[in-house]
């Protein structure tokens, strides 16, 4: 793995394990402190006027049960977004109990799993192993099981939105053109994203790692880098929009079922990502639905972000301990010696031994070791990072695995 490619890898996860909303949740997190919050807490807010203004839930999720396809967002390590998610399901359903509930985190190769839990066929154990749920989703299970269980319960077909990771890391590493059409997974070419979303999507990756050209000067936008990784977000989102179409028939809204898509906010905000596939697509009947923190400054709630958000209320939340590797760090001869790995930690989980030198984390090169301290402390939780180790003669590129918040 090259040091750029490590860039890029770091910031694809990061933006997936987020769900997609690394600049949206800093956004609010500022804004929650830095003016005051508009937003009714525990409350429906319509979001067509210069404001938002509280809206009935029962007329505004009336409205939503005609559409064709309702996407409704979350952070997927926050409790409430799935509470929340399972809410407005349940309301949904009650108008439209024919539905499809299509699930983000899911690659289509799992689908059989998928059928057989929804069948009543297999003990949550045996549906978390036959999904690979440990394999391709970092969060823990128990946010996802009462989405899981409400499907099961009402015999609600369940649908793998997303292609296998190895496609998307692919094409951010060599772009659409250079992947063969057979490995594709059938997936038609994305149509292009707005500007807006191009605007976004550079913000994100230059804050999630120090992206340098030729002589210290910043990557461009024209950059090859950047357009293979618009090409890879793109392409998740077309997958999701492809998937949830397949499920849609023509005729009235009575006639066929509402398909609910489950996804990380950022593939929803501002019709950007999946609608705007859908769009292409022929599907306009679209309802777009976001959780909000109540605390949140109106001047990042404007017109066009969703149909209408929820004010989730605060609580209390504990101070998360910032992220340790488990290892005893030694400046020594202008780097870093691993002097001490402990058991059962995430250094020795990742394979990291006693005696390797520290030559990059996150694709920075390592010579104090405060600086890598600094670095792995400063690790949002639920993310990946790459440290690239000297072993003898060998180097070596590793991936360290935070786990989400408890």
């Amino acid at each position: 793995m090259n040091s750029n490619f490590a860039r890029l890898f770091t910031t694809a996860i990061a933006l997936a394990m987020s769900g997609f909303d690394g600049v949206a949740v800093a956004q609010e997190v500022h804004a929650a402190t830095a003016a005051p919050a508009c937003l009714t807490p525990a409350a429906w807010n319509s979001l067509d006027g210069e404001r938002p203004r509280v809206t009935g839930a029962m007329a505004l999720l009336a409205e939503m049960a005609k559409r064709d396809v309702v996407l409704l967002g979350e952070h997927h390590d926050d409790d409430d977004h799935h509470r929340w998610q399972v809410q407005v399901l349940a309301a949904l359903h009650a108008q439209r109990p024919n539905m499809v509930m299509g699930f983000e985190m899911f690659p289509r190769r799992v689908q059989p799993a998928l059928d057989r839990w929804v069948a009543g066929e297999l003990t949550v154990k045996e549906f978390l192993q036959q999904s690979q749920w440990d394999k391709i989703w970092s969060m823990p299970a128990e946010l996802y099981l009462p989405l899981f269980e409400f499907a099961r319960i009402n015999r609600i077909r369940m649908v793998a939105l997303n292609v296998d990771g190895k496609l998307n890391h692919a094409i951010a590493e060599k772009g659409w053109d250079a992947i063969p059409p057979a490995e594709r997974e059938g997936v038609g070419r994305p149509a292009a994203p707005a500007e807006a979303y191009r605007d976004l999507l550079f913000q994100v990756y230059r804050e999630h790692g120090v992206w340098k050209g030729k002589e210290g000067t910043e990557v461009a936008r024209s950059d090859a880098a950047f357009r293979y990784f618009v090409e890879s977000q793109t392409t998740w989102d077309r997958a999701m929009a492809e998937a949830l179409t397949r499920y849609l028939t023509p005729g009235p809204a009575a006639d066929k079922p509402l398909v609910v898509g489950i996804m990380g906010s950022g593939h929803i905000r501002f019709g950007y990502g999946v609608p705007h596939q859908l769009r292409d697509l022929g599907i306009t009947r679209i309802g777009t639905l976001l959780p909000l923190p109540a605390s949140v400054n109106c001047a990042e709630v404007r017109t066009g972000l969703a149909d209408a958000v929820f004010a989730l209320p605060t609580h209390a939340m504990a101070k998360p301990e910032p992220p340790r590797l488990g290892v005893r760090l030694e400046d020594e001869d202008g780097g870093v010696r691993i002097a001490e790995v402990t058991v059962g930690s995430l250094a020795d989980k990742t394979g990291l031994k006693n005696g390797d030198r520290l030559v990059e984390v996150a694709g920075h090169a390592v010579k104090q070791a405060r600086s890598a301290i600094a670095s792995v402390r400063g690790q949002p939780t639920g993310t990946w990072l790459p440290v690239r180790v000297k072993r003898g003669d060998e180097t070596l590129d590793l991936v360290v695995k935070f786990p989400p918040a408890p």
